[in-house]
């Protein structure tokens, strides 16, 4: 049995709206064990047998019969999380700016997320495994470039974005 982290897209911000006690609820059904809820933006901590390629689909499934909408959701090791947290490359206590992590789901969004025109004075990007680094001047997280480029529709699929802090309080 090994530890996972579930980042459901999309989840009480744009529109999908679910109680966390009904996502433990729903993760416990399908056979789960130890699931835990942190904040309500739809981070889902959860022990599996199986590893996260046969945990996703489950895990879709699920959400999508239980609260009727299609879920996407991201789930990595807890050992993914922790590199993900020792490799982010910018100030992450920088006075004034976010430190985001956006989640991917294959080569294209990378793709259209690096190749944005970026004002160096609000924000700065960098890619990783599995996933961008992105700061941003507080004020400017939906007005910045990248902030634009992941609210398009094919990009908001795709993605998923936490804040660096929301990381630490996962493994913590």
């Amino acid at each position: 049995m090994a530890r996972y982290v579930a980042l459901l897209r999309g989840v009480n911000v744009g529109g999908v709206n679910l109680k966390m006690a009904d996502v433990r609820a729903a993760f416990t059904a399908i056979g789960f064990g130890n699931v835990s809820t942190v904040l309500a933006s739809g981070n889902v901590i959860f022990d599996a047998e199986d590893g996260p390629a046969a945990t996703k689909p489950r895990i879709e499934r699920a959400l999508a019969d239980t609260f009727g909408y299609p879920a996407r959701v991201h789930v990595l090791s807890l050992a993914e999380i922790e590199r993900v947290i020792t490799d982010f490359p910018f100030d992450a206590d920088r006075e004034g700016w976010h430190p985001y992590v956006i989640f991917l789901m294959g080569d294209e969004p990378r793709d259209v997320l690096l190749s944005v025109d970026l004002d160096a004075d609000l924000e700065a990007a960098a890619p990783g495994d599995g996933v961008i680094y992105w700061t941003v001047e507080r004020g400017h997280t939906l007005t910045s470039a990248i902030g634009k480029a992941t609210a398009r529709a094919r990009i908001k699929e795709l993605t998923t974005t936490r804040n660096l802090r929301t990381l630490k309080k996962l493994v913590g």
